[in-house]
Parts: structure tokens; C-alpha cells; sequence
């Protein structure tokens, strides 16, 4: 039977016939009377000839623990990599004259490990000439967007036995992988100071028996991981079990492991500094390969030097901001200024126009409503703003802030602007639908509220109100106060020609406003109490807002993006005040 002491001796005598004894107890970190001792154990055994070499009888011993795969993990997009992960996946940047996941790749197959599954979600497509090149298997997680790597693993459930577990953006200095592992381990390195990384809390033996979440000098999980063929087992088990369950599919997979551990057995395995890297940003590349001060071959990085006439060099201090469902920002510091740059997400062209947004911008701009934007492209959707220090968002319940913000929201409209491009919400309303189709089909009331709403439209269309260039998204984030108070209306990206009223009906409807204190509006944007008329279709209009926003919030839900509580209360404004305008226009026709 083999001891970890035995099958360590076996191991390196396999990657190195013919070791000096002195030599192998250096390795194994034991002493040379010990190593004597299991030498000649295993020569006793037959696992050993007189010489020190295997025989077919030890590498019997050694089969159960060959391993049997690698799973490689490529299917996220690394958000915290900005901006360069914006315009591809992390795993095929090339460092150090390498790309990231072929390093990776060879080191396997060097280690004797050919079958090799790579899963793929977020620019897949940019993997697939792996299949070629090297061998691999391609499987696409269709579900990467909206779930964590959990989804990866259910992709791969039949494939885990002895199997690496691996991400496609480490980068290993030396080759860590082995043909013959003895038991279930995570990498570890140590981390002198806090981070936010998982520390790991072992017992005597080395086995992982808790996860510190704040660790401060103590070593973390960083890198691969190794499944052994009873791991695997139980592990999947427990996977398919809980993965509808609460959070599972939105949480790390090392969230199952440590609500696990004590079914799990599983090992630390730890590695020298400077072994086992991870560039979580792009300043940790930068510290490693300096060819990326100056040159990282990425679009954004081009389109800022352009417009600030600045080096690659001077984009410094890049933070990812996380505000934001339908685009990628991040913020960073060139020649002592801050800025956002807004990359467009993926999918929103087929409801956003870049270039009506353009347009609005220059408006806007021009109407002193924003003087954030420095520059935006209207055929590919990028901008560059200056950054607001320290800013806030209006106040819905501070009186000054919101008649400061209705306005901006009535000069916009007075100014009478006429736009090339319509939002026309209750279009923008019917093509969401269109595309949610799926989700919205087992919404009890879905079709009667539906029904009710395009009855109601039809009604505020025959007050003949004239369109004008609006803003069409505006709520209290997009209203943000300087240290001075000075007000900026930014976010443009949903503007065009369409209700005034469609303004205001966002104004409430993304407010906790009662119907009280949402009458108020109306009286601070007319500056007078408005009429019947007019009260009944701006009413109208809110209850018009909030279904679009409430269709647009079970869109955005249906690919992986969670809006929360918005989505209720779109949901009962929309019905509350769809009664309170229908009330009022049968008032008038009474």
C-alpha cells in the first residue's frame, strides 16, 4: 500500500532516475536515514530494483494517481481588468512574448497531459483556433454572462476525475504541473499583508479546513486546482444538488467548497513567490512586462492618447467603476486630471443609439446641462468625460436639488430641440417585449397590464403633444452634484425626440415618492399648478415610464443582469398611476 512518504520517493524517482539518495531527501524535505529507510521498503515491496527503478508493479501503485485531465477556465471576462479586458479576453494577452493560455497549454502537455478542455463564454470566438492548434477540447458556457464560474463546472461534470482544475489567465514561472498527483490540493501563496484575496486555514496534516475572508499574513488561494478522482466525485454530487439552490450559481465555486469542507477533503499545495502569478489589473502587468507601458495594442488606450495627446505611459491609477448596467466604464488619472472612459456594452446597440446619443451630447454641452463630455464617438459608442471629484447624486427628498434638476429638465425642453432620432418609448416598449418574449410569459397579469398600457398610449398620443429632443432617462444617479453644488445631467445614451412628459414620468417613477409628493413635480416644473389636461397626461406618462422601465428591467434580468428592487417598483408604479390618469381622462370625457 502507498504512504504520501512512499508515493513522494516513487514520484521522483519517475521525473528523475537514478537520484542520489541525498539529492532525494533534499527534494522531499526529510532526512537521508529516512529516505534510506523507504528505499529500501520499497525495494522490499518490488516497487523498486536494487538500483532504484520503478517496476511495473509500482507504477500499478502509482496508477490511481495519474492524472487523468485538465480543465482550463476561460469563459469570464475579468471585469477588474480594465480596460484591456474590454476588447478581449484576458486569457490571450500576451505576456512576456507568450499568449497567457498557450503558456499555459504547453506546460500541460509537457507534464503529460493531453486531454485538455478549455471552456469558453465571453468572446468565444477568439478561442476557438486552440482546437487546431494544440489539441484541445472547446465547450461554450452559455450561461457566463449571467452566472458565476459554477456554470463552468456543471459544463464539465462528466470530465472530473483526476483533473486540474485551471484559470486561462495565470502564469506560471515554472512548470507546476505533474503527471501523478497524490490527493486533492489548492495552490496557495503567501501573502505578507492584507488582501482581498481567500486565506486558507489548515489543520496539522495540511488539509483545508477553513476560509479566512479578510486574511492579513497568511497564505491564500492563488492559482490551480487539483481534483482527485474522490473529490471529483463528491464535489459533483453536491454541485448538482445545490446549483439551482439560493446563490450557487452567483457565488465563486470556492463558496460550495467552504460550506463543504467537511465532506470535502482537500489539501494546500504551496508555492514559492513569484511561482504562481495572477494580474488582476492592468498596473500588476505593467510591473511584470513593461511592454505594456507603451504599447498594449488596445483601441481604448489609442482612442485616449488621441483625444488627451497624451502616452500610454500617462494613463495611470485605472479603476473599474461598477455603477452601470449597460456599459463598461472605468476611471484613470492622465498628467494629474481624472477621467471616465464609457466602452459601450456588449449587446446594447440593439437598443441604444450611439449616434442619437452624439448628438444629445453636443446639445447638452451647449445648453451648459453637461460639461462633462470631452469627446464621443457615435460610430462606436466610446466616451471620454472629465471626472466629477467627490460627486453625489441629487437628493430626491433635498427641495433646492430637485427644482435645480427640473430646471435643467425644462430648459432641455423649452430650448425645443428637434433631434434626427426618436426614443418613442412606447416602441422602444414593444421591441423590449419582442425580445423578452421567454420571460414575461408566466407573469399572471402580464398581458392585461400590457393591454391597458397600449390603450393608454393611444390616449396620450391624441392630446397631440409636439415632441422635442428629451433626455429619457432621468433619475436621481444621473444628476450629480459637485463639491460646490453645481448640478451635471449626464447619461445621454437613451436621449431622443419624444413626450416631454416622458421625462418627468422617469423623474417619479424611479423615485419612493407617494402621489402626493409626485403632484409636487409637476407644480416645480410648470412653476404653477398645471392643468387637468395637463395633469392627466403627464400622469399618464408616469405610469408609461415605469412600464417601459419595468419591460426593460425583465430584459435586462433575462441576460444576466440583475436590476433588483427597481423591478417591483416599476412594476406597482405602473399600475398605480395608470388608475390615476385613466381616472382623469374619464373625468374630462364625463
Amino acid at each position: 500500500m502507498l504512504t504520501k512518504n512512499r508515493f513522494d520517493v516513487l514520484y521522483s524517482l519517475h521525473r528523475k532516475p537514478y537520484e542520489s539518495q541525498r539529492k532525494l531527501a533534499e527534494e522531499l524535505g526529510v532526512s537521508l536515514g529516512k529516505v534510506n529507510g523507504l528505499l529500501a521498503e520499497l525495494r522490499s515491496d518490488g516497487l523498486l530494483t536494487e538500483s532504484n527503478v520503478l517496476t511495473e508493479q509500482a507504477y500499478a501503485a502509482l496508477a490511481p494517481h495519474k492524472v487523468d485531465n485538465a480543465v482550463i477556465m476561460a469563459a469570464g471576462m475579468s471585469s477588474r481588468f480594465a480596460p484591456l479586458s474590454y476588447e478581449k479576453p484576458k486569457g490571450v494577452l500576451v505576456v512576456k512574448g507568450e499568449v497567457l493560455i498557450e503558456r499555459q497549454i504547453r506546460q500541460l502537455q509537457e507534464a503529460g497531459i493531453r486531454d485538455i478542455t478549455v471552456v469558453v463564454g465571453y468572446m468565444k470566438e477568439q478561442f476557438f483556433y486552440l482546437q487546431d492548434k494544440f489539441g484541445v477540447d472547446i465547450l461554450v458556457n452559455e450561461d457566463y454572462y449571467r452566472y458565476n464560474n459554477p456554470s463552468t463546472l456543471m459544463c464539465v461534470l462528466d470530465r472530473l476525475k483526476n483533473t486540474y482544475i485551471c484559470s486561462s489567465d495565470n502564469y506560471f514561472t515554472e512548470n507546476v504541473f505533474e503527471e501523478y498527483v497524490w490527493d486533492a490540493y489548492y495552490s496557495a501563496v503567501y501573502a505578507p499583508d492584507a488582501c482581498d484575496e481567500f486565506g486558507l486555514v489548515t489543520d496539522k496534516k495540511d488539509r483545508i479546513v477553513g476560509i479566512d475572508h479578510a486574511p492579513n499574513g497568511m497564505w491564500i488561494m492563488l492559482g490551480h486546482v487539483y481534483f482527485s478522482k474522490e473529490f471529483s466525485r463528491c464535489f459533483s454530487e453536491i454541485l448538482t444538488r445545490e446549483y439551482e439552490q439560493g446563490n450557487t450559481k452567483r457565488e465563486l465555486w470556492e463558496s460550495l467548497l467552504e460550506r463543504h469542507l467537511d465532506d470535502l477533503c482537500i489539501y494546500i499545495r504551496r508555492y514559492e513567490n513569484g511561482k504562481v502569478l495572477e494580474f488582476d489589473s492592468l498596473g500588476e502587468l505593467r510591473d511584470f512586462d513593461d511592454k505594456y507601458l507603451e504599447n498594449s495594442d488596445s483601441r481604448i488606450f489609442r482612442n485616449i492618447c488621441r483625444v488627451l495627446g497624451c502616452a500610454e505611459r500617462d494613463i495611470q491609477d485605472i479603476a473599474v467603476i461598477k455603477q452601470g448596467l449597460t456599459n463598461l466604464s472605468f476611471k484613470f488619472s492622465c498628467r494629474g486630471e481624472a477621467y471616465i472612459y464609457r466602452h459601450p456594452g456588449i449587446g446594447t446597440e440593439k437598443y441604444i443609439s450611439r449616434d442619437s446619443e452624439a448628438f444629445s451630447m453636443q446639445i447638452a454641452k451647449k445648453l451648459g446641462l453637461d460639461h462633462t463630455i470631452i469627446e464621443i464617438s457615435g460610430s462606436e459608442g466610446w466616451k471620454i468625460s472629465r471626472f466629477i471629484k467627490n460627486a453625489r447624486c441629487l437628493d430626491y427628498h433635498n427641495k433646492t436639488e430637485v427644482k435645480q434638476a427640473l430646471s435643467m429638465v425644462k430648459k432641455l425642453h423649452d430650448a425645443a430641440i428637434r433631434s434626427n432620432y426618436d426614443f418613442d418609448i412606447w416602441k422602444k416598449t414593444l421591441d423590449l417585449i419582442d425580445k423578452t418574449v421567454a420571460s414575461h410569459k408566466d407573469f399572471a397579469d402580464f398581458d392585461q397590464l400590457y393591454a391597458e398600457m397600449d390603450r393608454l398610449y393611444a390616449r396620450v398620443r391624441a392630446d397631440q403633444v409636439p415632441w422635442v429632443l428629451c433626455h429619457c432617462d432621468c433619475y436621481d444617479p444621473n444628476f450629480l452634484l459637485d463639491e460646490a453644488g453645481n448640478m451635471t445631467l449626464i447619461d445621454w445614451e437613451y436621449s431622443g425626440n419624444d413626450d416631454p412628459a416622458n421625462d418627468l414620468g422617469t423623474f417619479i417613477c424611479c423615485s419612493d415618492y407617494t402621489y402626493e409628493q409626485a403632484l409636487e413635480v409637476f407644480d416645480i416644473y410648470y412653476g404653477r399648478k398645471p392643468t387637468r389636461a395637463e395633469l392627466a397626461h403627464n400622469l399618464a406618462y408616469v405610469a408609461i415610464a415605469s412600464y417601459y422601465w419595468y419591460v426593460w428591467a425583465i430584459y435586462q434580468e433575462s441576460i444576466g443582469n440583475t436590476v433588483g428592487s427597481y423591478l417591483f417598483l416599476w412594476y406597482k408604479n405602473a399600475k398605480l398611476y395608470l388608475q390615476k390618469a385613466i381616472e382623469l381622462y374619464k373625468g374630462d370625457e364625463t
